[in-house]
C-alpha cells in the first residue's frame, strides 16, 4: 500500500493524450517490487516500467502478472491486454478508469436505433475518406463500398511504397503462415487496436457496441480505429515490408525483426500525428453524429477516467 504526503491529496491518474502509447512485454513476470512496477524475467532481472504513463501493456505469451501488478495498473489506468504472439490475437483486456452508465445507454440507444446508427456510420465514413457516404444506402451497403475502398486502399499503398501484395489475408490460429506484409499490418493494426480500446474503456463506453462492426467483443475498437488506420499504421507497415522484401535499409538501419520494426514506427507515428489526445475526441464526434442526447448523470456515477485539470487563469492564459 503505498504511503501519501500527509496533507495532499492522492496523485490523479496521468490524462491519456499525455502518455507514452504502448508497450509489448513477453517472457517475464509483472510484479511490484520496491514500490514500482516491474517486469522479473527467468534470471531476476528486473526492469522498471513507467505504469502511470503508458495508455497500455500488450502482454504476450510467457508473461505473468501478480495481484499486485494488476492492482497498481487498474490504479494508475493502464489497460493490461493479454495477446497472442505479436498481438495478432486479443485473449482478454483489464478496464481502466470505470465504465459509465451515462455513455453506456447512450452508445446502445444509437446502436439500437436505426436512423441513429446510419447517422453514425454516414459520420464515420465520412472522417475515414474525407467526403459524405452515398444517400439513399443502407448500413449493409455502406459496408459493402466501405470494403471494396479498403481493398483498393491496400493495393494503392502496396504500390506506392513497393511491397509485394496479393491481398489482406491471414490465420490468427497459424501466424507463421501468414507472408511478411500481412504480419507487419497485423502487428500496425494490433497496436493501434491496443490503444483505441483504451481511450474507448477510458471514456466510458463499451468496445463490443459497433455501428460498422457488430458481433465481437471488440466491435467499436475496429470501428473507430479503422478511421485513423491508413494514415497512421497501416503506411508504416508497407514501408518496413517493403524494405525486408528489396533487402534495403529503411531510415539508414538494415531491418532484422520486421515486427519489431513496425512496432517501433507505430508507437512514433502515434507520437508524431499526436493520435492519443485526437482519440476521445473522435469517439465524441461519432457518437454525436446520432443526434441523441446524452442521458442524465447520475449522483452515484463515477466521475471521468482521465479529466483535464482546469487551467489556471482565462482562456488565454497558457498555464
Amino acid at each position: 500500500m503505498s504511503r501519501f504526503i500527509p496533507g495532499l491529496p492522492p496523485p490523479r491518474p496521468t490524462p491519456l493524450k499525455e502518455r507514452a502509447s504502448i508497450l509489448f512485454v513477453e517472457k517475464g513476470q509483472l510484479d511490484v517490487l520496491d514500490g514500482a512496477f516491474v517486469l522479473v524475467d527467468a534470471g531476476g532481472v528486473r526492469t522498471h516500467i513507467a505504469i502511470g504513463g503508458l495508455v497500455c501493456l500488450m502482454l504476450e505469451p510467457g508473461t505473468r502478472v501478480s495481484h499486485a501488478a494488476a492492482a497498481l495498473a487498474a490504479r494508475a489506468g493502464t489497460l493490461l491486454i493479454w495477446v497472442g504472439e505479436a498481438g495478432v490475437r486479443l485473449y482478454a483486456s483489464g478496464q481502466p478508469g470505470g465504465a459509465r452508465a451515462d455513455r453506456l445507454l447512450l452508445q446502445a440507444r444509437l446502436a439500437l436505433d436505426d436512423a441513429a446508427r446510419l447517422k453514425v456510420v454516414r459520420k464515420m465514413y465520412a472522417l475515414r475518406f474525407g467526403e459524405d457516404a452515398p444517400e439513399r444506402r443502407s448500413v449493409d451497403q455502406l459496408r459493402g463500398i466501405e470494403g471494396a475502398r479498403v481493398r483498393e486502399t491496400y493495393r494503392l499503398l502496396a504500390r506506392t511504397h513497393g511491397a509485394e501484395w496479393d491481398g489482406r489475408r491471414y490465420d490468427p490460429q497459424e501466424w507463421d503462415t501468414a507472408n511478411l506484409v500481412n504480419r507487419c499490418l497485423s502487428a500496425a493494426t494490433a497496436a493501434l487496436y491496443g490503444i483505441t480500446e483504451a481511450a474507448i474503456l477510458a471514456a466510458g463506453y463499451a468496445p463490443a457496441i459497433g455501428f460498422l462492426h457488430t458481433g465481437k467483443p471488440q466491435s467499436f475498437v475496429y470501428d473507430i480505429a479503422d478511421i485513423v488506420k491508413f494514415e497512421t499504421v497501416v503506411p508504416e507497415a508497407f514501408r518496413v515490408a517493403a524494405a525486408v522484401q528489396h533487402e534495403r535499409p529503411l531510415d539508414g538501419q538494415r531491418i532484422s525483426d520486421p515486427v519489431a520494426a513496425v512496432r517501433h514506427r507505430c508507437r512514433d507515428q502515434f507520437r508524431r500525428t499526436n493520435l492519443l489526445a485526437r482519440l476521445i475526441p473522435l469517439i465524441e464526434e461519432v457518437l454525436a453524429a446520432g443526434g441523441l442526447e446524452m442521458p442524465p448523470i447520475q449522483e452515484e456515477a463515477m466521475p471521468v477516467a482521465f479529466q483535464d485539470a482546469k487551467g489556471l487563469g482565462d482562456a488565454g492564459h497558457r498555464g
